[in-house]
């Protein structure tokens, strides 16, 4: 019999066992939500960032290039002659060069760059994105990410608190040698909107945090780049759409007829002989000799003899073809109606891009029922032009961005 009592004990110590057991995992289920404190159901887990497309808007590569301390900007606004003034850098500004995939004026695909400047803020800050335009230029070093300064607008606005960005444009930066598709609505459209998309990525894979609001402004060649890019954003029902708040654009060419008409009046002025062969509607049938020299006389005002990049001008020969169809559907951005505020600048002395070019479009967005959604504003700087008014303009940008913007 004495030989069977540790056989009738098992049971009894199998039993401690599973209660033991079970008194353990008790505790460590405790443990794991805090030490029993109840603090709600599980967290999500967080969305994925946004994917790397294939084709256009794809991102290609980054490079940093630059960090300006805040007091650096300040320095070189405080000197004359910076195009933005009355304003007082918060942030040191970091910025990286980014390659991505846009179009360009056949529609391939091409790879271009452009910048992004980043305020260095608080870990954990969101900011608002801009996207700046930049105006025509003619050399390739002026390029914004070739031409990271601490007095260039777009690094000056991010020590304000936006994350900016600037695409170079085709034509510049990594693809200099494609001809820069000037006055054409779909690449111009294509190499901002596709840059919001490669920038995007960028900000989720680096941990750049944006508050989910969207500006987009630019100045003459940039004031066209913008309305093109908002109108395709729109027409498109881009993602990017939702987040976008307010267009801000200044002395932009929308209407390209317009603006290419007052460029022959001036053409007139300056060249009387010439300008006396000259008569609206009747440009197709100028002999070619007198054609070539109308068009050279007509590029003189438009592109310097000094620039280092190649311009795609074909928006002319549609001019001198008289096919306004062609100018209206390929080049002119200025007869749609926008879902959000557009606010529109220019100078009624401006002989660069005429003032009608921005009437036309205040006249013909309000004809399509944009109402109040869109504005016109002078540039009061007598005697003003186009130039002398981008400082106004960014003023007037922040003033009206400055208004709504969040997180700065």
């Amino acid at each position: 019999m004495s030989a069977s009592l540790p056989a009738l004990r098992q049971p009894s110590i199998l039993l401690r066992a599973l209660r033991a057991a079970a008194s353990c995992a008790v505790v460590a289920a405790l443990a794991a939500c805090g030490g029993g404190r109840d603090e709600g159901p599980e967290r999500p887990e967080p969305p994925p960032g946004p994917v790397n497309p294939d084709g256009r808007g794809s991102l290609k590569a980054s490079t940093p290039l630059a960090t300006i301390a805040a007091a650096d900007i300040a320095a070189a606004l405080a000197l004359d002659n910076t195009r933005v003034q009355g304003v007082v850098p918060r942030y040191a500004v970091a910025s990286w060069r980014l390659e991505y995939t846009t179009l360009d004026a056949d529609g391939r695909e091409v790879r271009a760059s452009g910048l992004v400047s980043v305020p260095q803020k608080p870990p954990g800050s969101a900011s608002p994105v801009l996207s700046y335009q930049h105006g025509t230029i003619f050399r390739d070093a002026e390029a914004p990410s070739n031409n990271v300064q601490p007095n260039e607008v777009a690094v000056v606005l991010a020590s304000l608190g936006f994350v900016v960005l600037a695409p170079d444009y085709v034509g510049f930066g990594v693809s200099r040698g494609t001809p820069h598709p000037y006055l054409q609505a779909t690449p111009s459209a294509a190499a901002v909107n596709d840059f919001l998309t490669a920038s995007e990525v960028w900000r989720a894979r680096n941990q750049v945090a944006d508050n989910g609001q969207l500006f987009l402004s630019g100045y003459s060649e940039g004031g066209y780049v913008t309305m093109a890019a908002h109108r395709e954003l729109q027409a498109s029902g881009s993602p990017h759409l939702a987040r976008l708040r307010m267009s801000v654009v200044g002395a932009g060419p929308y209407d390209v007829q317009t603006t290419l008409d007052g460029l022959i009046d001036l053409v007139r002025d300056e060249q009387p002989v010439l300008g006396a062969l000259i008569n609206p509607g009747f440009l197709r049938y100028l002999g070619g000799s007198v054609q070539r020299e109308v068009r050279r006389a007509v590029l003189r005002g438009l592109i310097p003899d000094d620039a280092d990049v190649a311009y795609d001008t074909r928006f002319l020969d549609d001019f001198f073809a008289d096919d306004t169809r062609a100018i209206l559907q390929k080049s002119s951005v200025y007869d749609w109606r926008p879902q959000v505020p557009v606010f529109l600048f220019h100078s009624p002395r401006d002989k660069t891009v005429p003032y009608a070019s921005s009437v036309r479009t205040l006249e013909a967005m309000r004809q399509r029922g944009a109402g109040e959604l869109v504005s016109l504003s002078d540039c009061r700087l007598v005697p003003g032009g186009h130039i002398p008014c981008v400082p106004p303009f960014v003023a007037f940008l922040l003033e009206q961005v400055g208004a709504v913007a969040q997180g700065l």
